[in-house]
């Protein structure tokens, strides 16, 4: 199949459109931390600093809390009783006399050793465990999130899923960094592995979580996770959740309810997305974002919802949403789907797409299915 892009969309322009494009992918990124947590918005979690460094332990201050005495190994070839002479930074208070070590990091580029926190020398095989598991070989998954998650692919799959049921009984532990830590990574693993957590988590203890306002920041990473281990009851309460959000128009954490909604109901639960969110003109941006986000996990995982019903309920988007076609481009083109090509060069034609940062995704869908196609022949 020949398909020609019209010509007001001739290179020169692309130019013009290509700034637009990634402003596109920015404000695709900030609509993926309502689904893929919070962990998202930190520049680093504490479990990828620990991935990242090439040293870790566990010190305890002396001599003022000028210098501190190794008193775990977690990470490198430093030994028990070495001292480290310089002051880490990340300290924050003083430390007082008998407080628990500090579980210190160092990469080969840093000029000093970093303090993530205080967390009690028993959790130190722990942190070795955890460490390991960026050992593990098996292939890389690929990465679910934008390109502010993309360090979530640096694990294999084998990896994650060892990390993941590492972490699992952490999660709210009463050691408050192990609690974090415990909290980042399942924050951060890929959606294709959490399948780990089913017979590992009672449902009612993260459905005590959820209730929890003192963990709000936490909620959408637990919600989630409540996909994989509740059942009918759970999903019941979550689609009145659902319910009262969407009457109220709230998009908080509105990517992750639908996502452990689907996980929890199949692939009959899109019919609803489709018309409740596709089809009524009165959703706004940010509702109709969270929709798509959570069909594009699913999508990309192809077990629970498979993939091609999540390319139909695009399809729909399409039809339904002209004006933001391109919103679904690019992942239809991840997903080598290029039977959307000549809607989308009818939707150029006709000038639907307005916007340059649509625009522009829909060009780059029809370039790589034109491309695509010239393999075939």
């Amino acid at each position: 199949m020949l398909i020609r892009l019209p010509r007001s969309l001739a290179p020169r322009r692309l130019k013009c459109t290509l700034a637009a494009f990634f402003l596109l992918i920015s404000a695709a990124a900030a609509v993926a931390c309502q689904l893929c947590y919070e962990a998202a918005r930190q520049m680093v979690t504490i479990g990828q600093r620990l991935d990242m460094a090439d040293r870790a332990v566990l010190a305890v201050p002396f001599a003022g809390a000028t210098r501190f005495r190794i008193v775990e190994v977690v990470k490198g070839r430093d030994a028990v009783g070495d001292i480290i002479a310089d002051p880490p930074t990340g300290l924050g208070e003083a430390m007082a006399p008998g407080s628990d070590p500090c579980l210190l990091v160092r990469d080969p580029f840093a000029s000093q050793w970093t303090s993530l926190g205080t967390i009690r020398a028993e959790y130190a095989d722990w942190l070795r465990q955890l460490a390991a598991t960026a050992l593990v070989k098996g292939d890389r998954p690929r990465p679910t999130w934008p390109s502010n998650m993309q360090t979530s692919s640096a694990l294999s799959y084998a990896g994650w899923r060892q990390r993941v049921a590492l972490v699992l009984p952490y999660l709210e532990n009463p050691d408050p960094l192990a609690a974090q830590i415990a909290w980042g990574e399942l924050a951060r693993a890929p959606y294709a592995i959490m399948d780990v957590a089913r017979s590992r988590i009672d449902a009612a203890t993260v459905v005590s979580w959820l209730g929890d306002p003192r963990l709000a920041s936490r909620h959408a990473a637990y919600t989630l996770l409540l996909g994989f281990v509740g059942g009918p009851a759970d999903a019941a309460r979550l689609e009145q959740h659902i319910e009262a959000a969407w009457s109220s128009h709230d998009a908080t954490n509105l990517a992750a309810m639908i996502g452990a909604d689907l996980e929890l109901r199949g692939p009959s639960r899109v019919g609803w997305v489709e018309a409740m969110y596709f089809a009524d003109r009165s959703r706004t941006m940010p509702e109709i974002e969270a929709a798509l986000l959570a069909l594009n996990v699913h999508g990309d995982a192809n077990r629970t919802v498979p993939r091609q019903r999540v390319i139909q309920a695009y399809r729909a988007f399409i039809r339904q949403r002209p004006p933001m076609a391109g919103f679904v481009a690019q992942q239809l083109a991840d997903w080598d789907y290029w039977d959307a090509a000549t809607e989308y060069a009818a939707l150029l034609k006709s000038n639907t797409i307005t916007d340059p940062a649509s625009e522009f995704a829909v060009v780059n869908y029809l370039q790589r299915a034109a491309s695509a196609n010239a393999a075939l022949e």
